[in-house]
């Protein structure tokens, strides 16, 4: 029987201690489902907003539903929306919503994440290699990969894509 000599020499895991500091997109992503809003049917005859109605008619509307869920609030018809219209169901949907967003369904992904990506602390940025992970099970916007390599880009020392143990180099300070 063949026997295997190992080392007496302790593993070391050098990609953790590289230094390096790996931002997962994936955990950027939205939680809870999202719900399309559409004023429209809020509005009399689908064309114009009356106050005394549309505010009726809000708080007619059971906002529990949206517990846990992402509102996407948007207009479908080719009205004019005054500003408040959208405030005021904000104030009323943010007790039970975990995000409301003034966009169509399908971009409500890339705004959330454009969100995230916004409230990032710089501060815990600078001068670090970082690896933005390539690899995720959910969709993560192109978008959302231009807009982190933007936003750290003048404070990181590095920024690389892929995986801790291979990288592909996007930008190194000078």
């Amino acid at each position: 029987m063949d026997t295997v000599s190992v080392s007496d020499k302790p593993l070391i895991n050098r990609v953790a201690n590289s230094g390096l500091v790996t931002i997962d997109l994936e955990n950027f992503f939205p939680s809870g489902d999202i719900v399309p809003f559409d004023l429209k049917d809020y509005l009399f005859m689908e064309l114009m907003l009356k106050e005394k109605d549309f505010r009726e008619a809000l708080d007619a509307h059971d906002w529990t539903q949206y517990q846990g869920k992402n509102i996407a609030l948007f207009c479908s018809t080719d009205a004019i929306i005054p500003m408040w219209a959208y405030m005021l169901v904000t104030t009323l949907a943010t007790p039970f919503v975990n995000d409301i967003t003034l966009c169509l369904p399908e971009q409500f992904v890339e705004t959330a994440y454009w969100k995230k990506i916004a409230a990032l602390p710089l501060e815990d940025y600078v001068d670090k290699r970082i690896v933005v992970k390539g690899c995720s099970d959910k969709p993560v916007p192109a978008s959302a990969y231009l807009e982190i390599t933007r936003r750290l880009q003048p404070v990181a020392k590095t920024i690389m894509f892929g995986e801790p143990c291979s990288t592909v180099p996007v930008y190194k300070r000078k």
